[in-house]
């Protein structure tokens, strides 16, 4: 049986690294920068990039491409390239096909990080964004591209706004206008939705959250699905002569790997937001459990925000699972076996309250992090996105009352009596 083959929680344990008669059992931690080689001439090659191989570590490891292989399986893509955070996959993934002088347009229920990124620094560098709300009309979207468009990005889960993406509008508007469909899937993971088999064209993640699972590792990932036509005519990079490598023409060398392979030894080569190996091993392991995981924390987190529905110390309740939700409807659809593990609602109170509600809890951990096995809370309009105006702020579905919470593993029981009791100090 081919691994391509494999359910999910099978590649998620055997996929990525297929260990040969003698080879140890678990992918190991290749802590090496550079790698030896008899023959001058064959790591000419490698340069080349006639042959595949390790030469040195910021453009490939042997632990790194194992965690690589097992999420591009995962995702069903044709590869991955690994990097150093998740704000570095996004800028990668933008940098490999926008530079001065052209624009792509954005969802604006996005992570602070995101929204910051995309605002501020990218436009300094001459790439211009339009920021669009995600529920308008096709046409009123359509409306925001220009000649020099270059890509269209999207959460599939907003951060924190929670709003689930609407994959067919969105991947239609990418068809119609010819540019690729860059989607951010973090709070997702390749468990819960495979944007892939909703018109996606490539995929980025921030490890650091649910794939590595336990608050070790700061990562991030690109995937490539394969699937856009690089040769539309609109993308020279990919389809003319690179001088920084012979003349050599991505699209006609590596097909449909061609995006992800320019990625790797243009902007990796020249950037280097390199992961390191430890952390490429942990994201190997966490991938493992991130079906276990992600189930869990999909039905702790319905539970908690059912029990919140019924607190009086609580105004509104704001988890895409929850029948009341505007995303349900595609919750259900994209999101068939639960709709991760973050929630957020809105305090009785507002800030202040919501300072001592934080201050209160017991278990549940005042961080600046989500998909944590262990479970956090955050006011983000004072931290995460704190650096938004009040504007950018209700933009990115951020209000002085929200409290996120990311619901971790732990039994339900013992989250909700720790969320309970802070509730009621909070109105004290």
């Amino acid at each position: 049986m081919s691994s391509s083959s494999w359910k999910i929680e099978t590649q998620a344990i055997q996929g990525g690294y297929s260990p040969k008669a003698g080879d140890p059992r678990v992918v190991t931690i290749c802590q090496s920068t550079t790698f030896k080689y008899d023959s001058a001439d064959y790591v000419a090659k490698l340069f080349d990039l006639e042959v595949a191989g390790h030469f040195y570590t910021r453009l490939g490891n042997p632990t790194t491409d194992a965690f690589e292989q097992k999420i591009a399986q995962m995702e069903g893509g044709v590869a991955a390239l690994a990097t150093s955070s998740g704000q570095a996959a996004t800028t990668l993934a933008i940098f490999n096909i926008c530079q001065a002088g052209q624009h792509f347009v954005t969802a604006g229920t996005l992570y602070g990080g995101t929204y910051n990124l995309f605002a501020s620094t990218l436009p300094k560098m001459g790439i211009q964004v339009t920021f669009v709300d995600p529920e308008a009309s096709a046409e009123e979207i359509l409306a925001a591209f220009r000649p020099n468009t270059r890509a269209l990005f999207a959460e599939t889960i907003g951060n924190p706004g929670l709003n689930v993406l609407d994959f067919a509008k969105f991947s239609a508007i990418a068809r119609e206008k010819q540019v690729p469909l860059i989607i951010d899937s973090t709070f997702a993971t390749p468990y819960l939705c495979r944007p892939f088999e909703h018109g996606a064209n490539i995929i980025v993640h921030s490890t650091t959250k649910y794939i590595d699972g336990h608050g070790t590792s700061v990562g991030g990932v690109i995937v490539d699905g394969g699937n856009f036509d690089w040769d539309n005519g609109r993308y020279p990079e990919l389809t003319e002569p690179d001088s920084s490598y012979h003349g050599l023409q991505y699209v006609k060398s590596f097909g449909p790997a061609a995006y992800i392979v320019k990625a790797r030894v243009q902007l990796m080569r020249d950037l280097g937001v390199t992961p390191a190996p430890m952390n490429s091993f942990l994201f190997n392991q966490g991938l493992q459990t991130v079906p276990l995981r992600m189930q869990r924390h999909s039905d702790n987190a319905l539970a908690l925000a059912r029990f919140l529905e019924g607190s009086p110390a609580v105004t509104w309740v704001n988890y895409p699972g929850l029948t009341t939700h505007p995303s349900y409807d595609r919750a259900r659809k994209y999101l068939p076996k639960g709709s991760s593990g973050v929630l957020t609602f809105g305090i009785k109170g507002g800030a202040e309250a919501g300072k001592k509600f934080m201050e209160s809890c017991r278990l549940v951990a005042l961080v600046v992090h989500v998909g944590d096995a262990r479970s956090c809370v955050l006011h983000p309009a004072s931290t995460t996105h704190r650096q938004l105006t009040p504007e950018q702020q209700t933009a990115s579905g951020v209000t002085a009352d929200l409290i996120r919470l990311s619901v971790g593993i732990e039994h339900i029981d013992d989250i909700v009596a720790d969320v309970e009791q802070a509730l009621a100090v909070s109105q004290g």
